[in-house]
């Protein structure tokens, strides 16, 4: 079986010892870099199954790092983690605005961070979902679920892994109102601790990507979300 490989972007290089020694144990292929600029240069080149990036890093920080990931075509799609210090809940939410998938805040377990890190990779895999629509099609919004890939009005556009589960499965049960909780079992997992305001994080970046598709999601006040029949 191929190992997944893992790029951890962080300028604490006891951390990243750590890190990268648990990592290896968990049978991850580990990568480094200890500042954000050589932390692009290495996605960009080796283009990694997952990356780390520490919200505070020496020259460009964490999500700068973030965001020039998510605008580069050949690393857009990479699920990405931020580690934070920060343990403030706006903190958090910039980082998933930004395109991050998921958080976690030092100091962490090297269990946790690994759980984690396989959850990202679980939802980023094409056979994740088992979903039985394989395209979908709602006026100019295309999702091919095969190719994980979106488009409105024939543009691609790119989204996170998470950010596509989700659009899928709101899309894939058209009319059905499902809760915060609902969603994050549905796209996130309960095997990780999150909050109902990562999705609607998660919604809002999805809604300010799809441009006027966007409009196909919609917020049930008082519940959750809904894509429109």
């Amino acid at each position: 079986m191929t190992k997944s490989t893992v790029l951890i972007i962080d300028d604490e290089k006891d951390l990243v010892e750590l890190v990268f020694y648990n990592l290896q144990k968990e049978g991850f292929l580990v990568r480094s870099a200890l500042d954000g600029e050589a932390g692009l240069a290495s996605a960009v080149r080796e283009l990694p199954d997952a990356i780390l990036v520490d919200l505070m890093l020496p020259g460009i920080d964490g999500l700068e790092v973030c965001q020039r990931l998510r605008s580069e075509p050949r690393t857009a799609r990479i699920p990405i983690i931020m580690l934070t210090a920060k343990s403030a809940e706006s903190d958090r939410v910039v980082g998933l605005e930004l395109g991050a998938d998921d958080y976690v805040t030092k100091p962490f377990s090297p269990r946790e961070l690994a759980a984690r890190i396989k959850a990202v990779l679980r939802r980023a895999s094409p056979q994740s979902s088992a979903a039985p629509s394989a395209v979908i099609r709602r006026g100019g919004l295309t999702i091919d679920m095969g190719r994980r890939e979106v488009a409105c009005g024939g543009k691609t556009i790119a989204l996170t892994a998470t950010e596509f589960r989700l659009l899928h499965h709101l899309a894939d049960h058209p009319g059905r109102v499902f809760s915060r909780s609902q969603l994050i079992d549905a796209t996130l997992g309960r095997e990780i601790a999150v909050v109902d305001r990562t999705i609607d994080v998660h919604v809002t970046g999805l809604r300010k990507k799809l441009g006027q598709c966007g409009e196909w999601i919609e917020t049930v006040r008082g519940f959750g979300y809904r894509f429109r029949e």
